[in-house]
Order: C-alpha cells, then structure tokens, then sequence
C-alpha cells in the first residue's frame, strides 16, 4: 500500500482517535497487530495517519479495545470512509496544507465558536481587509501568493453553520488599511450580525474585570463533542487541539468570554457607533 506524504489534520485525527482506543486498552501495536491479522508496521501506519483503514477492519479493532461507544465508532467510520473531494483541493500544491485542513475542518463542522481580539475573523472579513491582512506578512508574499489566501478566504466564508463569535473592540478599531475600509468593514460586520445562523458579541474596552484579552481561539464543533477541535493560530500554520481536557478548558474559557460580553442587540448599537465615528 502506497503511504501517504502528507496526511490531513482530518486523517491524523482518525489516527490519533483510535490510538488512543488502543492506549486505554492497554493493549501495545504488536497486541493490536495480532489480534487484527496484520503486522505492527501496519498498525504504526494507521496510527501515524500514514494508512487508512477500513470500516471493517476499524470496527474489528474498537471491538478488540473493548469501545463499546457505538455513536462514537460511527462517527470514526464516517472520517475512515469520507471520499469528499471538496473546493479546497484546488488549492493543494499551491497553499500550504494548513489553509486546505481549515477549510476541511469547516466543511465538516457542526457549529464553530470564535473569540477575536486584535483582528476581525476570517470567515468575516472584507476581501480588502483579507488583503490588507495578508500584506502585513512577513517575509513578504509574491502577488500570486496573496491573491490565492485571499481567494481562499473568501471561498471559506460559504458555510452556513450556527457561529458564535465574540469580537473585542480592539479588532473593530485597529485598522489594517485605511477608514474606508475599516468602514466597510464595520458595515459588513453589521451586517453578517443579522443573518440567522450568526451570533456576534462585542467585548468593549470598558469592560470591567476583563483579564482574558490573550485568549483568541476558534472551537469548531464535530459530531460528537468528543471529536470537537480548537484551533490556534501559530507562527507556521495553525495547531489544531484536540485533547479531552483542553476541549473542556476552552469550553470554560468561551463560556466565560461570551457570558461578560454585550447582547447581540448591543453589540450591533456598538458597532454603529464605531462606524459613525470614522
């Protein structure tokens, strides 16, 4: 079987989901080997994301580990069994992979919860504010470079899934460009907080108490809380988190940043206000 150079974050976490089975097992790879028929190199690739598996032989394995979580195995089985070819493999070669792993993870959300402190979300971005973010980069991005993450992120922003996203203030007045297009912006913003399956909260600088202001994050939801994923931005890509405890940590943590921010109503006031400021 021909492994894989590059595997997804999607395929990685199948990868480390069923490791961890193994693990709680207490079973080591050469055990899980046998039990399956195969070699231990075998299981090493499926557990390296480097191989898939499949539902067969996925099934066979939750059984030797004793996961009598059948909703669970289910939801493996759709990650061991997905062939979506979706928009962003047009982009593969051309992007690093961490732009194609957001887009992926996106597609296959449930719902996603977001705190903003210094810049305005992706998924809500103008495409000048997108090029104006893109720009600041350094070193800095060929024209081509540029023009395909600001096309990516604009073909992003095509998802209809419940958002929840809370922005401080300090990402509505930082601009990145110049006022027209903070202004626009502001408009967008406003805009985007009338649609249905969007929830946007502002957090103003004279809030009270606030001591979170390091706490950017992105919490995408999967089809089981379980496979919910936190994503955080890092020098070279993003890291995607995916440990039990860390998920509840940032549970709590958004919890808290949503329950002090202002009432959508408010926060869309709030946003007026800026904008007539400009």
């Amino acid at each position: 079987m021909v492994l894989r150079r590059e595997p997804t974050a999607r395929q990685m976490r199948l990868a480390v989901e069923l490791r961890r089975l193994r693990d709680a097992a207490g079973l080591k790879a050469r055990e899980a080997a046998a039990l399956l028929g195969v070699s231990s190199v075998q299981i090493s690739h499926i557990e390296s994301g480097l191989t898939g598996v499949s539902e067969e032989r996925l099934r066979r394995l939750a059984s030797h580990y004793a996961c009598t979580d059948d909703e669970f195995i289910d939801a493996l089985v759709a990650i061991a069994t997905d062939r979506t070819n979706g928009w962003w493999e047009e982009y593969r070669g051309l992007l690093p992979t961490p732009f194609l792993d957001l887009a992926e993870l996106d597609h296959h959300a449930s719902f996603r919860r977001e705190v903003a402190i210094l810049f305005v979300p992706g998924l809500l971005q103008t495409e000048h504010y997108a090029r104006a973010v893109f720009s600041s980069r350094v070193p800095e991005l060929t024209p081509d470079e540029l023009e395909l993450r600001v096309r990516h992120r604009m073909a992003r922003q095509e998802i209809d899934i419940p958002y929840q996203v809370v922005i401080h203030e300090a990402a509505l007045r930082i601009r990145v460009s110049d006022r027209v297009a903070s202004r626009a912006q502001l408009a967008r913003l406003i805009e985007l907080s009338e649609a249905e399956h969007i929830t946007l909260r502002v957090i103003p600088f004279d809030l009270d108490g606030f001591s979170r202001a390091s706490n950017t994050m992105t919490y995408v939801g999967g089809p089981l809380p379980k496979l919910d994923t936190v994503v955080r931005d890092a020098p070279y890509g993003s890291i995607f988190i995916d440990s039990e405890a860390q998920l509840n940590a940032y549970r709590t943590r958004f919890r808290k940043v949503e329950s002090v921010a202002l009432a959508p109503e408010r926060s869309r006031d709030f946003i007026h206000k800026l904008a007539k400021e400009l």
